[in-house]
């Protein structure tokens, strides 16, 4: 079947990427595995043998009425034609929780499914997910580097994460123009910050990451209106800053997780 240009598709091929997907997976046969977008079945042939259970959601009509024919024989292999950036995670797998994540995400919507499936963490345990490398640099991303951005606080607060290996472009067909890694991401039972108002955080440090070149006091100054207000009561951003003991003049990208709790704790 060809990929489909629209869809994202690239499907992997080399076996020998397939086995250390799996074995870094290490599928055990009382789990249950989310597969998003299963593709041809590279992987979702060994995960449904070492699984106790299989949820591949796939979008495309054409790849899941191929892989209902393929799988017709495998009992533990439900199959969900849905987008993934849109069906419930934790109500496809009931009655089981949690479940793990396996995924070879496409390109240009990856960050949304990875912002979506941290979303509606309470049923997810680990991912391990395949990303355009540039995509996992920013992931790992840490304070100081310029490739750390609002996915790179968001990820961290969430989950702990570990490069496992890079992907070149032949392992699939079509072969894309970038490098993939296969990334491991193991979900937080908490938020590894101390913080009062987790809505307000994530609304704080997009705001800070607005513009990526202007200081910290300047996008606080040129952020939402809510955030306005509160800075307001609380005598400017200039006086929050000082309060939380951070300098006005550094970018967002120099915070570390537990800077963005003072300045976040500071302001509510």
């Amino acid at each position: 079947m060809t990929a489909k240009r629209r869809f994202g598709q690239n499907f992997l091929v080399d076996r020998n990427v397939v086995d250390r997907i799996i074995a870094a997976v290490n599928p055990q046969t009382d789990q249950t595995i989310i597969e998003i977008g299963p593709g041809r079945g590279a992987l979702t042939s060994l995960l449904i043998e070492k699984a106790k259970r299989v949820v591949a959601i796939e979008f495309d009509r054409d790849l899941v009425a191929q892989l209902r024919s393929k799988f017709s024989a495998s009992p533990n292999l439900e199959l969900i034609e849905a987008d993934a950036l849109t069906i419930d995670f934790c109500a496809a797998i009931q009655p089981a929780e949690p479940a793990r994540v396996v995924a070879n995400l496409p390109y240009n919507i990856a960050t949304a499914i990875l912002q979506r499936l941290i979303e509606q963490r309470r049923c997810i345990s680990d991912m391990t997910l395949m990303l355009q490398r540039e995509v996992v640099d920013r992931i790992t991303a840490e304070a100081g580097s310029s490739d750390r951005g609002y996915l790179s606080v968001f990820v961290e607060a969430h989950c702990e994460t570990e490069k496992l290996f890079d992907v070149a472009p032949q392992a699939f067909r079509p072969a894309p123009k970038v490098w993939s890694t296969v990334v491991n991401l193991r979900v937080r039972k908490n938020i590894a910050i101390d913080v009062k108002d987790e809505k307000l955080l994530w609304q704080v440090v997009s705001a800070g990451f607005a513009h990526p070149r202007k200081t910290i006091l300047n996008n606080l100054r040129e952020a939402p209106e809510a955030i306005q207000e509160l800075l307001k009561k609380r005598g400017g951003a200039s006086i929050v800053l000082c309060e939380a003991g951070l300098p006005p003049l550094r970018r967002a990208e120099t915070f570390t997780l537990e800077e963005w709790a003072l300045l976040v704790n500071a302001i509510g």
